[in-house]
């Protein structure tokens, strides 16, 4: 029993793909939890979908060199989240539809850049991943992804706790809220590209917000949802490269099912939030208003 439980991770390029899942899943659920306390999770999808043109210019300028493509991406993914934040601020579109109509456009434009490449077929681990085929560049990359995320959540925890639950008061205090929110969608940016080459454009989301959804069904405080969104993503990423491997089954794909069905038994089964505790709780007060009007 112990050896079935062991042997997938026996393997090195299976290590490397845990460790590079466990890493990013650290790092994105940190940001994941501003995200979706923020109601800022449609922008994380917008910012996803954004590396694609950043990776078609840079095929078409330096062709198949990894570092150019990450760069690319990189810059496509910080222009969209600054272009984003000025739209929203010196116009009336809300910060959500100014993400969602650049998001639109830059994706379609990606679309078709990489349609025009000679290579295109290479490029398609960009849009799903190949957690199973990273290297130890790719380990780094994440590991410097993640130590970054967490420094600053260190560092400038009272600024991101302040902007991410009362930004007015955050601003009236001599706070540079717009400083703070920009920093989080760089961060965002950075994770996102450090995940391309294991989870892809499509599933890099996945690792950042399914853990925090996960959390907030069973948190009440930021630091435990902090805490329980990291281990949830651990965990998860565990879990999918073990069905993976026994399953047959794509590895990133399998680490976002795993998240995600650890997000429906606690959309289910949470004890204060999940949809059977509200069921009973209604059920009671019904009864409670029943015998009380008796």
């Amino acid at each position: 029993m112990i050896s079935f439980l062991l042997e997938p991770f026996s393997y090195a390029f299976l290590q490397r793909g845990l460790l590079v899942a466990a890493l990013l899943g650290l790092s994105g659920g940190l940001l994941g939890c501003i995200l979706v306390l923020r109601r800022l999770s449609l922008m994380g999808d917008a910012l996803s979908h954004s590396l694609l043109p950043g990776i078609g210019v840079a095929y078409l300028l330096f062709g198949p060199s990894l570092p150019a493509l990450l760069l690319g991406a990189l810059l496509a993914g910080l222009l969209t989240a600054l272009g984003g934040g000025l739209v929203s601020r010196l116009t009336r579109i809300k910060e959500d539809a100014a993400f969602g109509s650049l998001f639109l456009v830059l994706f379609a434009g990606g679309v078709a850049l990489v349609s025009r490449l000679p290579a295109r077929v290479d490029l398609l681990h960009f849009l799903f991943g190949n957690i199973l085929g990273v290297g130890p560049s790719d380990v780094a990359l994440a590991g410097g992804a993640a130590a970054l995320t967490v420094t600053v959540f260190a560092l400038f925890r009272r600024s991101i706790v302040l902007e991410t639950f009362d930004p007015v008061f955050h601003r009236a205090t001599g706070g540079r809220g717009w400083l703070t929110h920009l920093g989080i969608l760089a961060l965002c940016v950075i994770n996102l590209v450090a995940a391309l080459q294991a989870m892809g454009v499509v599933l890099a989301l996945g690792l950042f917000l399914l853990p925090a959804v996960t959390a907030y069904l069973w948190c009440d405080r930021l630091p435990a949802m902090l805490a329980f969104s990291a281990i949830t993503a651990v965990l998860g990423s565990i879990v999918g490269i073990f069905v993976s491997f026994h399953a047959g089954l794509p590895s990133g794909a399998a680490i976002v099912l795993a998240l995600g069905a650890f997000f429906l038994a606690s959309a289910l089964g949470s004890p204060r939030y999940g949809i059977v505790a509200r069921l009973l709780s209604g059920l009671r007060e019904g009864k409670a208003i029943k015998h009380t009007c008796e």
